[in-house]
């Protein structure tokens, strides 16, 4: 038996005749998204390119569901779409987050970005942007412009869904 097999036994699995792996004993719902969550950040970055949106949505709803607070994230591309970095920027409470351009463009600068993707949750489970969300991503829009960073979208999660401000015409 391999050290990996070993691990993945060690860790409460067990592999059956046809090499199928099966939980060995409780995990909580928590720990299996936890584990989701790795399993989709890794497939990011091992694809590492932001090719449909559906990939951004996936990878957007394992990081910020479940969340109790409001967080602001950012995802950096260069200019062929492949991912830089992912970074949590701000984090708010229940109902709301403050977001700061300039922290905004002081991070695209460090990553040397050509394009980003915005995204927060809504920890109520509604998706729906808010005024605020739109005046937010005008500015960040415009900060960004300055300095010659394209926003491809702002993805508002709220529970499994996602809305696109792109796809909706508000960026």
């Amino acid at each position: 038996m391999s050290a990996q097999q070993q691990g993945i036994e060690a860790c409460g699995f067990v592999r059956d005749a046809a090499g199928n792996y099966w939980i060995a004993q409780t995990v909580s719902p928590d720990e299996i998204i936890e584990q989701a969550r790795q399993i989709l950040a890794e497939r990011v970055r091992r694809e590492s390119v932001i090719d449909c949106p559906q990939t951004a949505r996936d990878f957007v709803t394992m990081s910020l569901t479940g969340r109790q607070s409001e967080v602001f994230c950012v995802m950096w591309l260069d200019n062929r779409h492949q991912i830089i970095a992912f970074d949590e920027l701000f984090q708010g409470t229940i109902d709301g987050c403050s977001v700061h351009p300039r922290e905004v463009v002081r991070a695209a600068l460090h990553h040397n970005a050509a394009a980003c993707i915005l995204t927060h949750n809504h920890p109520s489970g509604v998706a729906e942007p808010s005024r605020a969300d739109q005046a937010i991503t005008d500015k960040l829009k415009q900060a960004l412009g300055l300095i010659d960073v394209r926003v491809l979208d702002h993805l508002v999660v709220g529970g499994a869904e996602v809305t696109s401000m792109a796809e909706r015409g508000q960026l």
